[in-house]
């Protein structure tokens, strides 16, 4: 499936949408959905545009979508079809109500026989004075571009830093301190986790300000896979190991995790092979 113009027009019809909701962000209604995440008209509009140009590249396409409201299973998911999109309208949307924050982007990925085959993140507002940042994966060539130019990954240079994000009422895990004491400097706080997965695929520091440094490796419990499957793509992209939580490769996504009306991942760990064994045989020490 050819993509690269499809990801043209969708950065082209995103972004003002994105940016007329930002402009008068203080005005905008929110409400909170079940889970406690934020919901805005942003949310469903972006999601009511995207969905509507994936049908019209794709008419009979499956859609697995943040905000499409499903309460039963999904049954079309069961039906095992080739091909499946994924659609996170807003991916930090606590973020993007905020005037003064940037670290929010909408994320589609398509899947082909349940494994991430290619990605897309528009970041309307991370790039260096708060310009947009259009991210796209090719899994089958290896390629992640930015803005029109390829990246390349070098995470053995990069700072010992990791996204360990959690829940606000979710208490420091155990391994968090060991990891400290490894010398790893660690990333709590939930802002966007797509993009904490984009810097764990790759350095955004050329495009954007210093204090986004790139991550070693990338941890989140009881995460949504619209939240993940991009990044995982970016992650495969470029080489990267990703398991779940018990140490089993984390693709293919199986088919009774994509088929519930909330799909989620028990455990995303992904990043350098050797994090990765780190991260787990820290976990493993802490349950025994």
């Amino acid at each position: 499936m050819e993509l690269d113009r499809f990801w043209q027009e969708l950065a082209g019809r995103v972004m003002p949408l994105l940016q007329r909701y930002r402009r008068d962000v203080v005005r905008l209604e929110t409400r909170e959905k079940p889970d406690r995440t934020i919901l805005t008209d942003a949310d469903l509009a972006v999601e009511q545009l995207v969905t509507t140009m994936i049908r019209q590249l794709d008419r009979n396409a499956v859609i697995v979508a943040e905000e499409d409201r499903r309460i039963a299973i999904r049954t079309d998911v069961l039906e095992s079809p080739e091909w499946i999109w994924i659609v996170d309208p807003i991916d930090g949307t606590a973020e993007f109500i905020q005037p003064d924050r940037t670290e929010f982007c909408s994320v589609v990925c398509l899947l082909q026989h349940r494994e991430p085959v290619a990605a897309f993140v528009l970041a309307p507002e991370l790039g260096r004075g708060r310009r947009p940042l259009t991210i796209t994966a090719d899994r089958l060539s290896r390629t992640v571009i930015v803005n029109g130019s390829a990246v390349t990954a070098r995470p053995t240079e990069w700072p010992k830093k990791v996204s360990v994000t959690r829940g606000r009422d979710t208490p420091p895990r155990s391994f968090e301190l060991a990891l400290q004491e490894a010398g790893y400097s660690l990333k709590t706080r939930t802002t966007s986790q797509t993009l904490d997965m984009v810097r764990t695929a790759v350095d955004l520091r050329p495009f954007t300000d210093d204090s986004l440094a790139p991550f070693r490796l990338f941890y989140r419990a009881n995460q949504k896979v619209w939240d993940g499957l991009a990044g995982l793509c970016l992650g495969e992209s470029v080489g990267h190991r990703s398991v779940d939580g018990h140490g089993k490769a984390r693709l293919p996504v199986a088919v009774e995790i994509l088929s519930q009306s909330e799909p989620k991942f028990d455990v995303t760990v992904m990043g350098l092979a050797e994090e990765v064994e780190l991260l787990m045989s820290i976990d493993q020490q802490e349950r025994h």
